[in-house]
């Protein structure tokens, strides 16, 4: 499975973005999908995943805020991000896996996102 994640960016806060992550290889509609995300000096911590029949998970800091969602038929995995602060500043990484939970195998390259006016 190769996954390609977009949509980072330069943000105020307060702000939206929407990353996208699309995968190709594979049997998408049997995979777990996820977003992670790596702040400077931080280690890397889940952000949000979303399971093969749409279960969906959150870190309770990013809860109410931000939304993952997948789209089967186009192969990718979303996650809209509201009101966001200046602490979601991270690379952002897609992460998927045959597993229904947790870290997956596969990973993309990472989009930035920084918050920041």
């Amino acid at each position: 499975v190769q996954l390609q994640a977009s949509g980072g960016g330069l943000v105020q806060p307060g702000g939206s973005l929407r990353l996208s992550c699309a995968a190709s290889g594979g049997v998408f509609t049997l995979l777990t999908m996820g977003w992670y995300r790596q702040a400077p000096g931080k280690q890397r911590e889940l952000v949000a995943f979303i399971t093969n029949i749409e279960n969906r998970m959150y870190a309770d800091s990013i809860k109410g805020r931000f939304t993952i969602s997948r789209d089967n038929a186009k192969r990718s995995v979303y996650l809209q991000m509201n009101l966001l602060e200046p602490e979601d500043t991270a690379i952002y990484y897609c992460n998927a896996g045959y597993n229904s939970g947790g870290t997956g195998a596969y990973w993309g390259q990472g989009t930035l996102v920084t918050v920041s006016s």
